[in-house]
């Protein structure tokens, strides 16, 4: 069970969500960046509604000319900081959005000239306002650090760390800083999920005096049987079908962020339930008060990241008592959620707007650039050529085509793949090869295809039980190739390099 007591005497309420922000910097300028960010729209949706919300950005990568040619951003700290910077002040140029905190870098290390560097080029920018997070990863190194280095703890705001199991350090709250689990949860939202996210929600200040969770991710938009499926909030597994699903923990979410605004505060009396389970009170310190209670039995609140330990909780009676300035209160609003773990969840649906981007001139008016051309700064091992899948991970006998348009000379390549992880074929300047992986390295077929640059070319690829065939504008470039597997997979397209490249036409037929 989750059960929210409330009084208000007088404040109106809207829904509340705190929303992560991972942007992913590729190599082009911040404001390019902002001009193109893809979730900015959510946000601008928060902005026009006046929603209570603070936006919470953390970079997960960094353009690779920030590293000047190395896996690392810290070399040249005021490069990267003016980068983050002017990515900040392009949401509020071309979006009019407000980040209220950015973090350093996603479960790396952090680098205490940087991060002291990067509070001077906001103050700097104008954006005094805008608080720092340090270290998204381990409550260590980044408490020691701020404990011994003054100059470091006046720069950071809030110390955050990715998945603490409802618990935090000693040294950590000696710091007097705000404490947030910066990223949590990372679990399947099913019923299960939801009481995983009941359970730390509460647990993470009752145990941990952590004053925001955030969950990774907000909204589990990408395909379920990629790493991490469905480890979000909600599901728009394919949003351009305009099809999305209200999980549980988004209705486990609300029992806190429905009824209280950002700047209300913990009263000291929270803790744990002598049968099992936890209660946590807030107030906005104006008589308005909110309780919420959990009971999440062990099996049905699992959660993965990390596991949390062993407890029961079986039924009981609980009694709280009003007093001080709460006395007077005669009446209180109860909310209650009872995860059902046998019927399944509706499907609801939001109109979205297709986002495209304008191309080559001509019939292909509006196309799918690749404009990324450096590997960027990473934050865990990225593969070093661009790829996009899509489709039904079952997919067996299909046939993949697509219009395809090389803008590098001689070293330029682009292909399309099918059965992906391991299937693919492609097309470089002036030739084609046909290999059952995607790095290139299994080749089946290769020869000369008479492509060039700057045209465009119509690539079609079947895969049918253990054959492949390969047209190149309508004409075979290889016919029935044997193939080594998989046996089924996504469709996909992607170019040889980090190159520029543009796609039309995309199109998949596929038989089982």
């Amino acid at each position: 069970f989750i059960v929210t007591v409330c009084f208000f005497n007088h404040v109106q309420l809207s829904h509340i969500f705190r929303v992560l922000t991972t942007f992913r910097m590729d190599s082009i300028s911040a404001f390019e960046h902002c001009m193109r960010d893809k979730q900015a729209p959510c946000y601008e949706v928060v902005e026009a509604q006046k929603l209570q919300l603070d936006i919470s950005s953390l970079p997960w990568a960094f353009p690779g000319w920030v590293g000047q040619g190395k896996n690392w951003p810290y070399d040249l700290p005021d490069i990267t900081a003016s980068y983050v910077v002017s990515w900040i002040l392009g949401t509020k140029q071309y979006h009019d959005l407000d980040i209220d905190y950015v973090g350093i870098w996603n479960e790396k290390n952090f680098d205490s000239k940087y991060i002291k560097l990067r509070r001077h080029t906001l103050d700097k920018g104008g954006l005094e306002k805008v608080r720092i997070i340090a270290s998204d990863n381990l409550w260590q190194p980044i408490t020691y650090s701020v404990l011994v280095d003054g100059e470091l703890a006046e720069a950071l705001d809030v110390i955050g760390a990715h998945y603490p199991g409802t618990t935090s350090v000693m040294e950590a709250r000696k710091t007097q800083k705000k404490l947030w689990s910066s990223e949590d949860y990372s679990t399947f939202n099913d019923e299960v999920g939801g009481g995983c996210w009941a359970c730390i929600l509460n647990q993470n200040y009752v145990n941990g005096l952590m004053t925001a969770t955030i969950s990774w991710n907000l909204v589990a938009s990408y395909y379920e049987d990629l790493p991490f499926g469905r480890d979000g909030l909600m599901s728009a597994e394919e949003p351009w079908t305009v099809n999305y699903v209200v999980e549980s923990p988004i209705w486990t979410t609300a029992h806190t962020t429905q009824f209280r605004q950002p700047g209300w505060t913990y009263l000291q009396t929270v803790g744990h339930l002598a049968n099992g389970g936890s209660y946590v009170t807030l107030t906005d310190s104006k008589e308005n008060l909110t309780v919420v209670i959990e009971t999440m039995t062990h099996d049905h609140s699992v959660c993965v990241r990390p596991p949390l330990l062993p407890f029961n909780v079986t039924p009981q009676n609980v009694t709280f008592q009003l007093n001080g300035s709460f006395a007077s209160i005669r009446e209180l609003q109860v909310w209650q959620s009872r995860l059902d773990f046998k019927t399944k969840k509706p499907f609801f649906f939001k109109k979205l707007s297709p986002l495209k981007e304008k191309g080559d001139p001509g019939r292909h008016v509006f196309t799918l650039r690749q404009v990324v051309t450096q590997m960027p700064v990473t934050w865990a091992a990225d593969a070093e050529q661009t790829i996009s899948v899509i489709g039904d991970y079952t997919w067996q006998n299909l046939t993949v085509s697509c219009d395809v348009f090389m803008d590098t000379v001689k070293t330029g390549g682009v292909f399309i793949a099918a059965r992906v992880d391991k299937g693919g074929g492609s097309v470089r300047n002036g030739s084609h090869k046909v290999t059952n992986d995607l790095v290139g390295e299994t080749v089946l077929v290769e020869g000369h295809s008479g492509t060039r640059a700057y045209g465009w070319h119509t690539l079609s690829l079947t895969v049918e039980g253990e054959c492949a065939t390969g047209l190149l504008n309508v004409y075979h470039l290889w016919k029935n190739t044997v193939v080594l597997g998989p046996k089924n997979g996504w469709a996909a397209i992607g170019t040889h390099s980090f190159e520029l490249a543009q796609f039309d036409n995309f199109a998949v037929e596929a038989k089982s």
